[in-house]
């Protein structure tokens, strides 16, 4: 056998202890070990070649850092892992090879060296595994590796990059984190139940609020309202669980003791979302909705208002129809009527857009005493004199009122103290808070015109003072013709005029 086949053959048995290495096996052949501080691979002690050739089988990421100076050899798990530092960390220092956490591995040198172990979870570290610095984490677990005479000669690192899931995770928290602030936050109340007995995992603040701030969390729902049994939202929520099929109510009615308070209506609008496990069977029950009780009440209301708009216009058109028969009944002429009609509906439409601006909750009879004679005062605004306590007209008073105080302005300008340039009526009302309805008592007094002798006709203006008025307020009413001039006077209940809802 020539010289040179036995070189070879002893070149080749230097790595036999590899066996099938892989990628790092065969690099580890190539790699110059002379210049290392191993030495020639011939050279290694057997605790080495052993311990190389069992990192290179695994299929763990793993390094094994020998000597003081921890030169570094690692398997093919390994090398995906150095990124960019890969293949020049084969056979380097492990300062040199990571500066970046130098400090870092001199400390793992040195404990492991001296025979001790370390284990880190989800280690950050900053590397340059790309050229550019790079946040990890990693579990990282070092042992000592022991010669042949039981003293430790390197260190075994097993290093599992955990950078994806820690990444994950943290999504996962801040995810979790924005869904509890948009939870805590959301306008709508919600809650979780769990399991059949439907018990109150969370509860928002507008859940809390909802039910009175009690505490219900760990309690079923019959425990923590005991007030809704009977109401059939427990079986409801039984029919969803059951099932698993959500379930949606709007405008739903609902008794709720609210902070220790008497039990009080509210109207909701909510939906009862099974929450399902990975074999579909339904563990939770997602509660979300909107306490929708002031629009319901607005609705219901507007739906009042509506019908007694209807009734309104129904009265108000029966009144001009009076208006005009009664008018064209008693006037000589058609210019008469038709001047008489306009002014009598222009102070109905008056005394209406009074109520219209008070949403036809009634008026006050002061209002309604300076609209109804504001037409019929001078220019020195000094033909009427009106003088009387806060009364609240109710509505059907209120048009009554203006139509009936409309008509004797009118007779004060035709016949009265109106119609000269010196005389004045006076508009005087007082009120008795004394039995049950009170009393009222108005009177208009007209002073300083013609004498007004007793008239036999009795017109339209006659007979809305003296019967439509009284009977409309519950009243009477009487005319005087004194000395002075012409005299007014209704007596009523307080009780009769502050009515606010219309007769049929």
């Amino acid at each position: 056998m020539s010289l040179g086949l036995i070189e070879a053959r002893n070149d080749e048995d230097e790595f036999e202890f590899l066996g099938n290495g892989g990628a790092l096996g065969r690099l580890i052949r190539d790699c110059d070990w002379a210049s290392t501080p191993l030495g020639p691979a011939r050279d290694w002690p057997g605790c080495l070649k052993t311990a190389t050739a069992l990192l290179l089988q695994s299929p763990v990421p793993i390094v094994m850092l020998w000597g003081e100076q921890g030169v570094m050899i690692y398997n093919d798990a390994y090398s995906i892992f150095a990124g960019g530092r890969h293949p020049d960390l084969l056979g380097s220092n492990v300062r040199e090879g990571w500066p970046e956490v130098a400090d870092f591995n001199d400390n793992v040198m040195k404990v492991g060296l001296a025979g001790g172990k370390l284990a880190y979870r989800d280690q950050e570290l900053t590397l340059h595994r790309k050229g550019v610095p790079e946040q990890v984490w990693m579990d990282l677990d070092y042992s000592p590796v022991l010669d042949e005479s039981g003293k430790p000669a390197g260190v075994i690192a097993i290093v599992v990059e955990t950078t994806e899931r820690v990444l994950a995770d943290r999504r996962n928290a801040a995810e979790h984190e924005r869904l509890q602030q948009l939870f805590e936050q959301a306008p709508s109340f919600m809650a979780m139940l769990h399991g059949p007995e439907h018990r109150f995992e969370l509860v928002n603040p507008e859940y809390r609020k909802l039910i009175g701030e009690r505490d219900v969390l760990g309690k079923t729902v019959g425990e923590a309202l005991p007030e809704i049994a009977g109401q059939g939202f427990v079986e409801l929520l039984d029919t969803v669980f059951e099932t698993g099929q959500a379930v949606s109510r709007f405008s739903e009615r609902v008794l709720l003791q609210r902070s220790g308070e008497a039990v009080e209506e509210r109207y909701l609008d909510f939906v009862y979302q099974p929450i399902k496990s990975d074999d579909g069977k339904v563990t939770n029950i997602f509660v979300q909705g909107s306490d929708v009780t002031l629009r319901v009440r607005a609705e219901n209301h507007q739906r009042l208002l509506v019908n007694e708009l209807n009734h309104r216009v129904k009265n108000t058109l029966a009144s001009v129809q009076s208006i005009v028969m009664q008018t064209l009944r008693g006037s000589h002429s058609m210019e008469e009527a038709s001047g008489a009609i306009s002014a009598r509906i222009l102070a109905l439409s008056a005394a209406h857009n009074i109520l219209t601006n008070e949403n036809w909750d009634g008026a006050d009879l002061s209002v309604i005493v300076a609209s109804s004679t504001d037409a019929f005062d001078g220019p020195a605004r000094d033909r009427f004199r009106i003088k009387g306590p806060h009364v609240r007209l109710g509505p059907r008073a209120a048009l009554s009122m203006a139509l009936a105080l409309h008509e004797l302005a009118t007779n004060a300008v035709k016949y009265g103290a109106l119609s000269n340039e010196t005389g004045f009526v006076t508009i005087e009302w007082s009120v008795n808070n004394t039995g049950d309805d009170g009393a009222f008592m108005l009177t208009w007094r007209e002073i300083g015109g013609p004498s007004a002798p007793v008239s036999d006709r009795k017109g339209f203006g006659s007979r809305l003072i003296l019967r439509v008025l009284p009977m409309e307020l519950g009243g009477t009413a009487q005319i005087d013709y004194g000395p002075e001039g012409f005299f007014f006077t209704l007596d009523t209940t307080l009780r009769a005029i502050e009515e606010s809802v219309s007769g049929g």
